[in-house]
């Protein structure tokens, strides 16, 4: 089990150790408000635009390298220019333990 880091602590990215969901947290369409939630247990994310693309490449194979890859190519953005956000992004999420990496 991967631990959960400290308050505070900062998030370390590894090369090719993949980004996931903790267990027990999931990506959710809720149908009746028609919007994506980031499922946990005993609270609830509500993404922005921005961040649902990034969670939507949160699939437990893919490394942050590789999220930010796929990004830069989808938008034809600099990658150096949303590395640094979607890093701090998953690290942020990270921290609350919705997310493994």
């Amino acid at each position: 089990m991967t631990p959960r880091p400290a308050a505070g602590a900062p998030v370390r990215f590894a090369p090719g150790v993949p980004v996931r969901f903790a267990p027990g947290v999931r990506l959710h369409h809720d149908r009746a408000r028609d919007r994506w939630v980031v499922m946990a247990p005993e609270r609830m994310f509500v993404p922005d635009d921005t961040a649902l693309e990034v969670l939507r490449l949160v699939d437990g194979a893919r490394d942050d390298g590789a999220i930010v890859d796929a990004l830069a190519e989808k938008f034809a953005a600099p990658r150096e220019v949303i590395a640094a956000d979607v890093r701090a992004m998953l690290a942020d999420l990270a921290t609350r333990g919705a997310l493994l990496c």
